[in-house]
């Protein structure tokens, strides 16, 4: 397929998105009313998530999980989770969007595990809910955008096994994603590369060394890690690219199907990228990759 064409492929599918409203919203800890968002600006809310169900005739038994970015302070639930939820809609992917647990400058919110429990039994749920949104549990992956794509990579690279005969409904079925897209992501918590405010916010100023090791990402990944895509960009200043290459040297490492796309421009934050005739074209690659990798 010549550039002209990609190009073109990736503009229609931009064009193919279609405004939907979630159908179900679904809180993580039913009863638990102490368990809030908080975070930078103090979202009153506790963790969450919203169901987009994709057209009866689009539908194609796919789903995806999505962690919208802000540096664990604070959720880009717009462009980095609704837009991407229509995103995937109209290619026939139910959507999921999470809505996770944050901290603040003041150390006054969430830290590690409280979001790791939040991504994972938020996909542990959305597997549970499988049958009755026509969706097959084994093939639900996950997209994260910066924060959130630390979020998602640790959903994909730290997972929790299904225990059948556990009491707990959501126990019963495992963490780990069929799939994962990570957009521009923050991995390591521990190079000079890192966010550092994503660091502190998920693990608090006076994290220990090991701490910041554990939780990075790249040296969680093993043979069991599903399929990953990575996006990024060469002029990344907030989020280095370098995150997004130590990861996929890792998945290379342990021989685990991985596709790495960095542009030349973009910087960070850009979602969908709509106004970008070179970035958009990243939505329709993952669409591309999805079918050829993930689900021939």
């Amino acid at each position: 397929m010549n550039k002209r064409i990609k190009n073109g492929f990736a503009a229609a599918l931009m064009m193919t998105t279609i405004t939907v409203s979630a159908q179900e919203r679904i809180d993580l800890y039913p009863g638990q009313p102490e368990l809030q968002i908080a975070g930078g600006r103090k979202v009153a809310d506790v963790p969450h998530i919203e169901y987009y169900k994709a057209p009866a005739d689009k539908k194609n038994g796919a789903g995806i999980l999505i962690c919208p970015g802000g540096g664990y302070t604070h959720l880009a639930t717009g462009h980095e989770g609704k837009d991407i939820a229509e995103f995937f809609n109209a290619q026939g992917y139910d959507a999921i969007v999470l809505h996770y647990r944050l901290n603040d400058a003041a150390q006054q919110g969430s830290r590690f595990p409280a979001q790791y429990n939040d991504v994972t039994n938020a996909m542990r749920l959305v597997k549970s809910k499988a049958a009755s949104w026509q969706i097959n549990p084994e093939k639900i992956g996950v997209i994260g955008f910066s924060a959130g794509g630390h979020l998602a990579s640790m959903l994909t690279t730290m997972h929790l096994p299904a225990k059948t005969n556990a009491g707990n409904e959501l126990e019963k079925w495992s963490s780990r994603p069929a799939f994962s897209i990570l957009v521009y992501p923050v991995i390591s918590m521990s190079e000079s590369f890192m966010h550092k405010g994503s660091m502190q916010n998920l693990l608090g100023p006076d994290a220990s060394a090991a701490m910041k090791d554990s939780l990075s990402t790249d040296k969680r990944v093993t043979a069991q890690t599903p399929p990953t895509m990575l996006i990024h960009s060469t002029d990344d200043k907030t989020v280095p690219v370098e995150n997004s290459l130590v990861f996929y040297q890792a998945l290379k490492q342990h021989k685990v199907p991985a596709s790495l796309h960095v542009y030349d421009h973009g910087g960070h934050g850009y979602g969908m990228a709509p106004k970008d005739a070179v970035l958009n074209s990243w939505p329709g690659l993952c669409i591309s990759w999805l079918k050829d990798v993930v689900f021939k």
